[in-house]
């Protein structure tokens, strides 16, 4: 019986779904009783309507809008004309419209968004929100934000094409300030996200950043899996635009070099709006893609006042005018310019104004950014007027934080860098914030502006060679022995690596268990990197491939897969221009275990037999047999298992020979896991139980996890479902115990396979629905698998005809 229709106005959408789903699911009964069935099967309607059987089921379910052209193809396959049956495609639309702004709504209940021109093709995407914070001094620019008010006027009056804007001026003039400024006062008409890169076109240290970066930044922050994006940069840049079809995006592209490096990240489609901040005018985008130029210029004299006043107050700015004047004049309109004598003037409030105007009178280089040079120059008088007022020892920090690698550092890394204790330089920090030279961004953890560390260096680059050579070797050694501490309590199964004594006047960290390990890595991931690649640089070739390795365990465990392959290319050019074939060999066995991980099997073997031929050459059986584990992993993964247990079984020998009871304790695990994949189910327990009571002992949980997972899987081949279940389900709670989430996500999905043979489609579902979550988050081409499990599952569900296939 068809459902009355609720007594309102204006029914909620879920209702409306609900109703119209009834009505198509009775045309299915219906269409399928004239042809003698109880109703159309799925694989019917599919056949029918040219539609899979997987999407049909979603939209069938209500977990995805059906677009108006599947409705009219389906309303055909069951017999009725999509004319003539009762406004279905006027009540379908309005239900698309209902959802997408009720999906607006709950992102920004205080805003209504303007109304999209279509619904998205993929309304689960993630609503990304990446613009900077704004700042709460923000003054004048009326004529630039009128422009980029009409420009959005523009878009919301005919969204045919996307709209650009070139926000261009000198460097200082606060272009990333008005951009950001403006980009928060719209957001409200960009439901569908905010994107936000910086292309460093102009970095004093670093290169710009290459637009294939970009666009995979985006895509990370669509939550694109890395496996499923294409590995070209075009391929990249068109399934770019393709989720930015049909949905208004704001994209903020900061600090343009040229044209060409931004081309590739403008969308295809309408509805989308794109701002570019850039030194340069760009006129090739101008020309060729219709960019709107928005000039910024330097403030004039009120707005420079109310810049000041907003940062020192109404009453301070009116008691000194001509003090102000002069500030005014000195600063020559420039924004950054004025925040930092804003800054030294609020931190000294006792301090009359005209002391600071003398002061900026009387310093030797003076602000010239209408010149047309470099304003990087004529800030540095504002910038040495600060650094000049702040003691010597807060002075010499100051020029330390030029040679400090990363984006930003903290105070235990601050205080090794100086050679000092933290109580000593806690005060000194404090006195650089003070003065606006560095900023504690979070507890603990500081930066500075690009113009600032460019100054910061330049001033470093006076010191004395050695003392700048001591310093770069204290924050390495710093970041290494933390790095290798910290790496201790999440138990990677490998050979030792010796370090060398740390300098004196370093201090690494105290990492105390596995928690404060993963803290750690996850707060100083950005700047490990950094500093492998600053070490190589600085030709510390030792540090670059050591630290590489000690953050090997991190990006294993956090899936960063494309991280730890990066930084060990980078390692392995300063292992060999070391000569050490030891520390080659170590690179390479890591090497080939990221592209184990990454599905490259071909350049993993490559890797790992290079390895084991090395290792073989120094007489180091411990190594050796992790190499071969190595090559068994990779031949377990393209489904050899013979070879694998071969290399296993190689590996057992030489551990046992070296008395390495932690590397026989895993390498029993894997050979237990070979015979279960040939066959051999009694022999695999036998093997894993002997495995899980040495890691007992030896208290290798993250082992222990692994081996549970294996038992689960033999027992669950010889039908013990629910022992199987219960080993899957111990080894989960242990991985994540361990915040081991690639461990979690597969004993989860091996989960689901037995829950789903033992006949529990209900938790079978779910346990797949949670690893699929983490599989897609880091990126393993796994995911596909449990994807189509899952699917497979749901069509089964909604089509009770469809025979069951036990395990996908």
């Amino acid at each position: 019986m068809r459902p009355e229709p609720r007594n309102r106005s204006e029914p909620d959408a879920a209702g409306t779904e609900r109703e119209l789903l009834a009505e198509l699911n009775a045309l299915r009964v219906r269409a399928g009783r004239a042809r003698g069935k109880a109703r159309l099967s799925l694989q019917d309607l599919a056949s029918a309507t040219g539609v899979p059987r997987s999407s049909l089921a979603n939209y069938l379910a209500g977990r995805t809008v059906m677009p108006l052209d599947v409705l009219d193809r389906l309303l055909l396959a069951l017999g009725v004309d999509p004319a003539e049956a009762g406004g279905w495609a006027t009540r379908w639309e309005r239900l698309a419209g209902q959802r997408l702004d009720s999906a607006a709504a709950d992102r920004d209940p205080r805003v209504t968004a303007p109304r999209r021109p279509c619904p998205p093709a993929e309304p689960a995407l993630p609503v990304p929100a990446q613009l900077p914070p704004v700042t709460s001094a923000f003054a004048g620019r009326r004529r630039a934000l009128a422009a980029l008010d009409e420009l959005l006027s523009e878009v919301e009056a005919n969204p045919c094409a996307p709209m650009i804007a070139v926000v261009t001026g000198t460097s200082g003039v606060g272009k990333t300030t008005l951009a950001t400024y403006w980009a928060h006062r719209v957001r409200a008409h960009f439901p569908d996200g905010q994107l936000y890169v910086n292309l460093r076109g102009f970095d004093p240290a670093k290169a710009p950043v290459p637009p294939a970066e970009a666009v995979r930044g985006f895509l990370d922050a669509f939550e694109v899996p890395r496996h499923r994006a294409p590995t070209g940069p075009d391929a990249q840049t068109n399934l770019f635009r393709s989720l930015l079809t049909g949905r208004r995006v704001l994209l903020v592209l900061d600090n343009a070099r040229d044209a060409d490096q931004v081309r590739p990240l403008l969308p295809g489609s309408s509805g989308c709006l794109v701002l570019v901040t850039s030194r340069s005018q760009l006129p090739g985008l101008i020309a060729v893609e219709g960019a709107r130029c928005v000039p910024v210029g330097l403030l004039g004299a009120e707005e420079s006042r109310a810049l000041l006043a907003g940062r020192l107050g109404e009453h301070r700015v009116a008691a000194e005018p001509a003090a102000v004047d002069e500030i005014v004049e000195r600063c020559a309109g420039l924004p950054l310019a004025l925040a930092v004598v804003a800054a030294r003037a609020a931190t000294q409030p006792h301090f009359p104004l005209a002391t600071i105007s003398a002061e900026l009178r009387e310093s030797p280089r003076r602000l010239d950014p209408l010149a047309g040079t470099d304003p990087g120059i004529d800030v540095r008088a504002v910038l040495s007027w600060s650094y000049a007022h702040v003691g010597a020892p807060a002075a010499r920090l100051f020029r330390l934080f030029g040679l400090a690698p990363g984006p930003d550092i903290g105070t235990a890394a601050v205080a090794s860098l100086a050679g000092a204790a933290v109580p000593e330089v806690r005060p000194l920090l404090a006195e650089l914030v003070g003065a606006h030279l560095v900023t504690e961004h979070r507890p603990g953890r500081f930066t500075c502006h690009d113009l600032l560390r460019a100054y910061a260096r330049e001033l470093a680059d006076a010191d004395p060679a050695p003392d700048r050579r001591a310093a770069t070797r204290r924050v390495l050694d710093h970041y290494l022995h933390t790095a290798h501490a910290a790496e201790e309590p999440l138990k990677p199964p490998r050979g030792p690596i010796a370090l060398a004594d740390p300098a004196p006047g370093v201090t690494p960290e105290q990492i105390d268990d596995r928690a404060g390990a993963l803290a750690w890595f996850a707060a100083e991931h950005r700047v490990l990197v950094a500093a492998v690649e600053h070490a190589a640089d600085a030709r510390y070739d030792a540090h670059a491939w050591q630290l590489a390795a000690a953050c090997v365990s991190f990006f294993d465990l956090r899936g960063h897969w494309h991280t730890w392959t990066n930084t060990q290319q980078v390692a392995l050019r300063a292992a060999r221009r070391l000569g050490d074939r030891a520390a080659e060999a170590h690179v390479q066995r890591f090497l080939g275990g990221a592209a184990t991980r990454l599905g490259r099997f071909l350049d993993a073997r490559v890797h790992q037999s290079r390895a084991l031929e090395l290792f073989g050459e120094l007489g180091d059986p411990v190594n050796q047999a992790f190499a071969h584990r190595g090559l068994g992993w990779i031949a377990e993964r393209l489904g050899d298992h013979r070879t694998a247990l071969d290399h296993d079984l190689r590996a057992l020998k030489l551990f046992r020979r070296t008395g390495h009871r932690v590397g026989e304790a895993y390498t029993l695990n894997s050979v237990g896991w070979c015979h279960a994949q040939l066959g051999d189910h009694r022999q695999a327990i036998g093997h894993c139980e002997r495995a899980l009571a040495l890691l007992d002992e030896l208290g290798d949980l993250a082992g222990v996890a692994m081996t549970l997972d294996s038992l689960g899987y033999a027992h669950r081949l010889l039908g013990g479902h629910a022992r199987a279940a219960e080993l899957y389900r111990r080894a989960q709670e242990l991985f994540v115990t361990l915040g081991d989430r690639h461990g979690e996500a597969e004993a989860g999905a091996n989960l689901g396979d037995t829950l789903r043979e033992a006949g529990d489609h209900e938790g079978a579902a779910a346990a797949w629905r949670h690893a699929l979550a983490i599989l897609d988050d880091v990126g393993d081409p796994k995911a596909d698998r449990v994807r189509a499990s899952l699917d497979e599952l749901i069509c089964a569900e909604l089509d009770p005809e469809r025979p069951g296939t036990g395990r996908s």
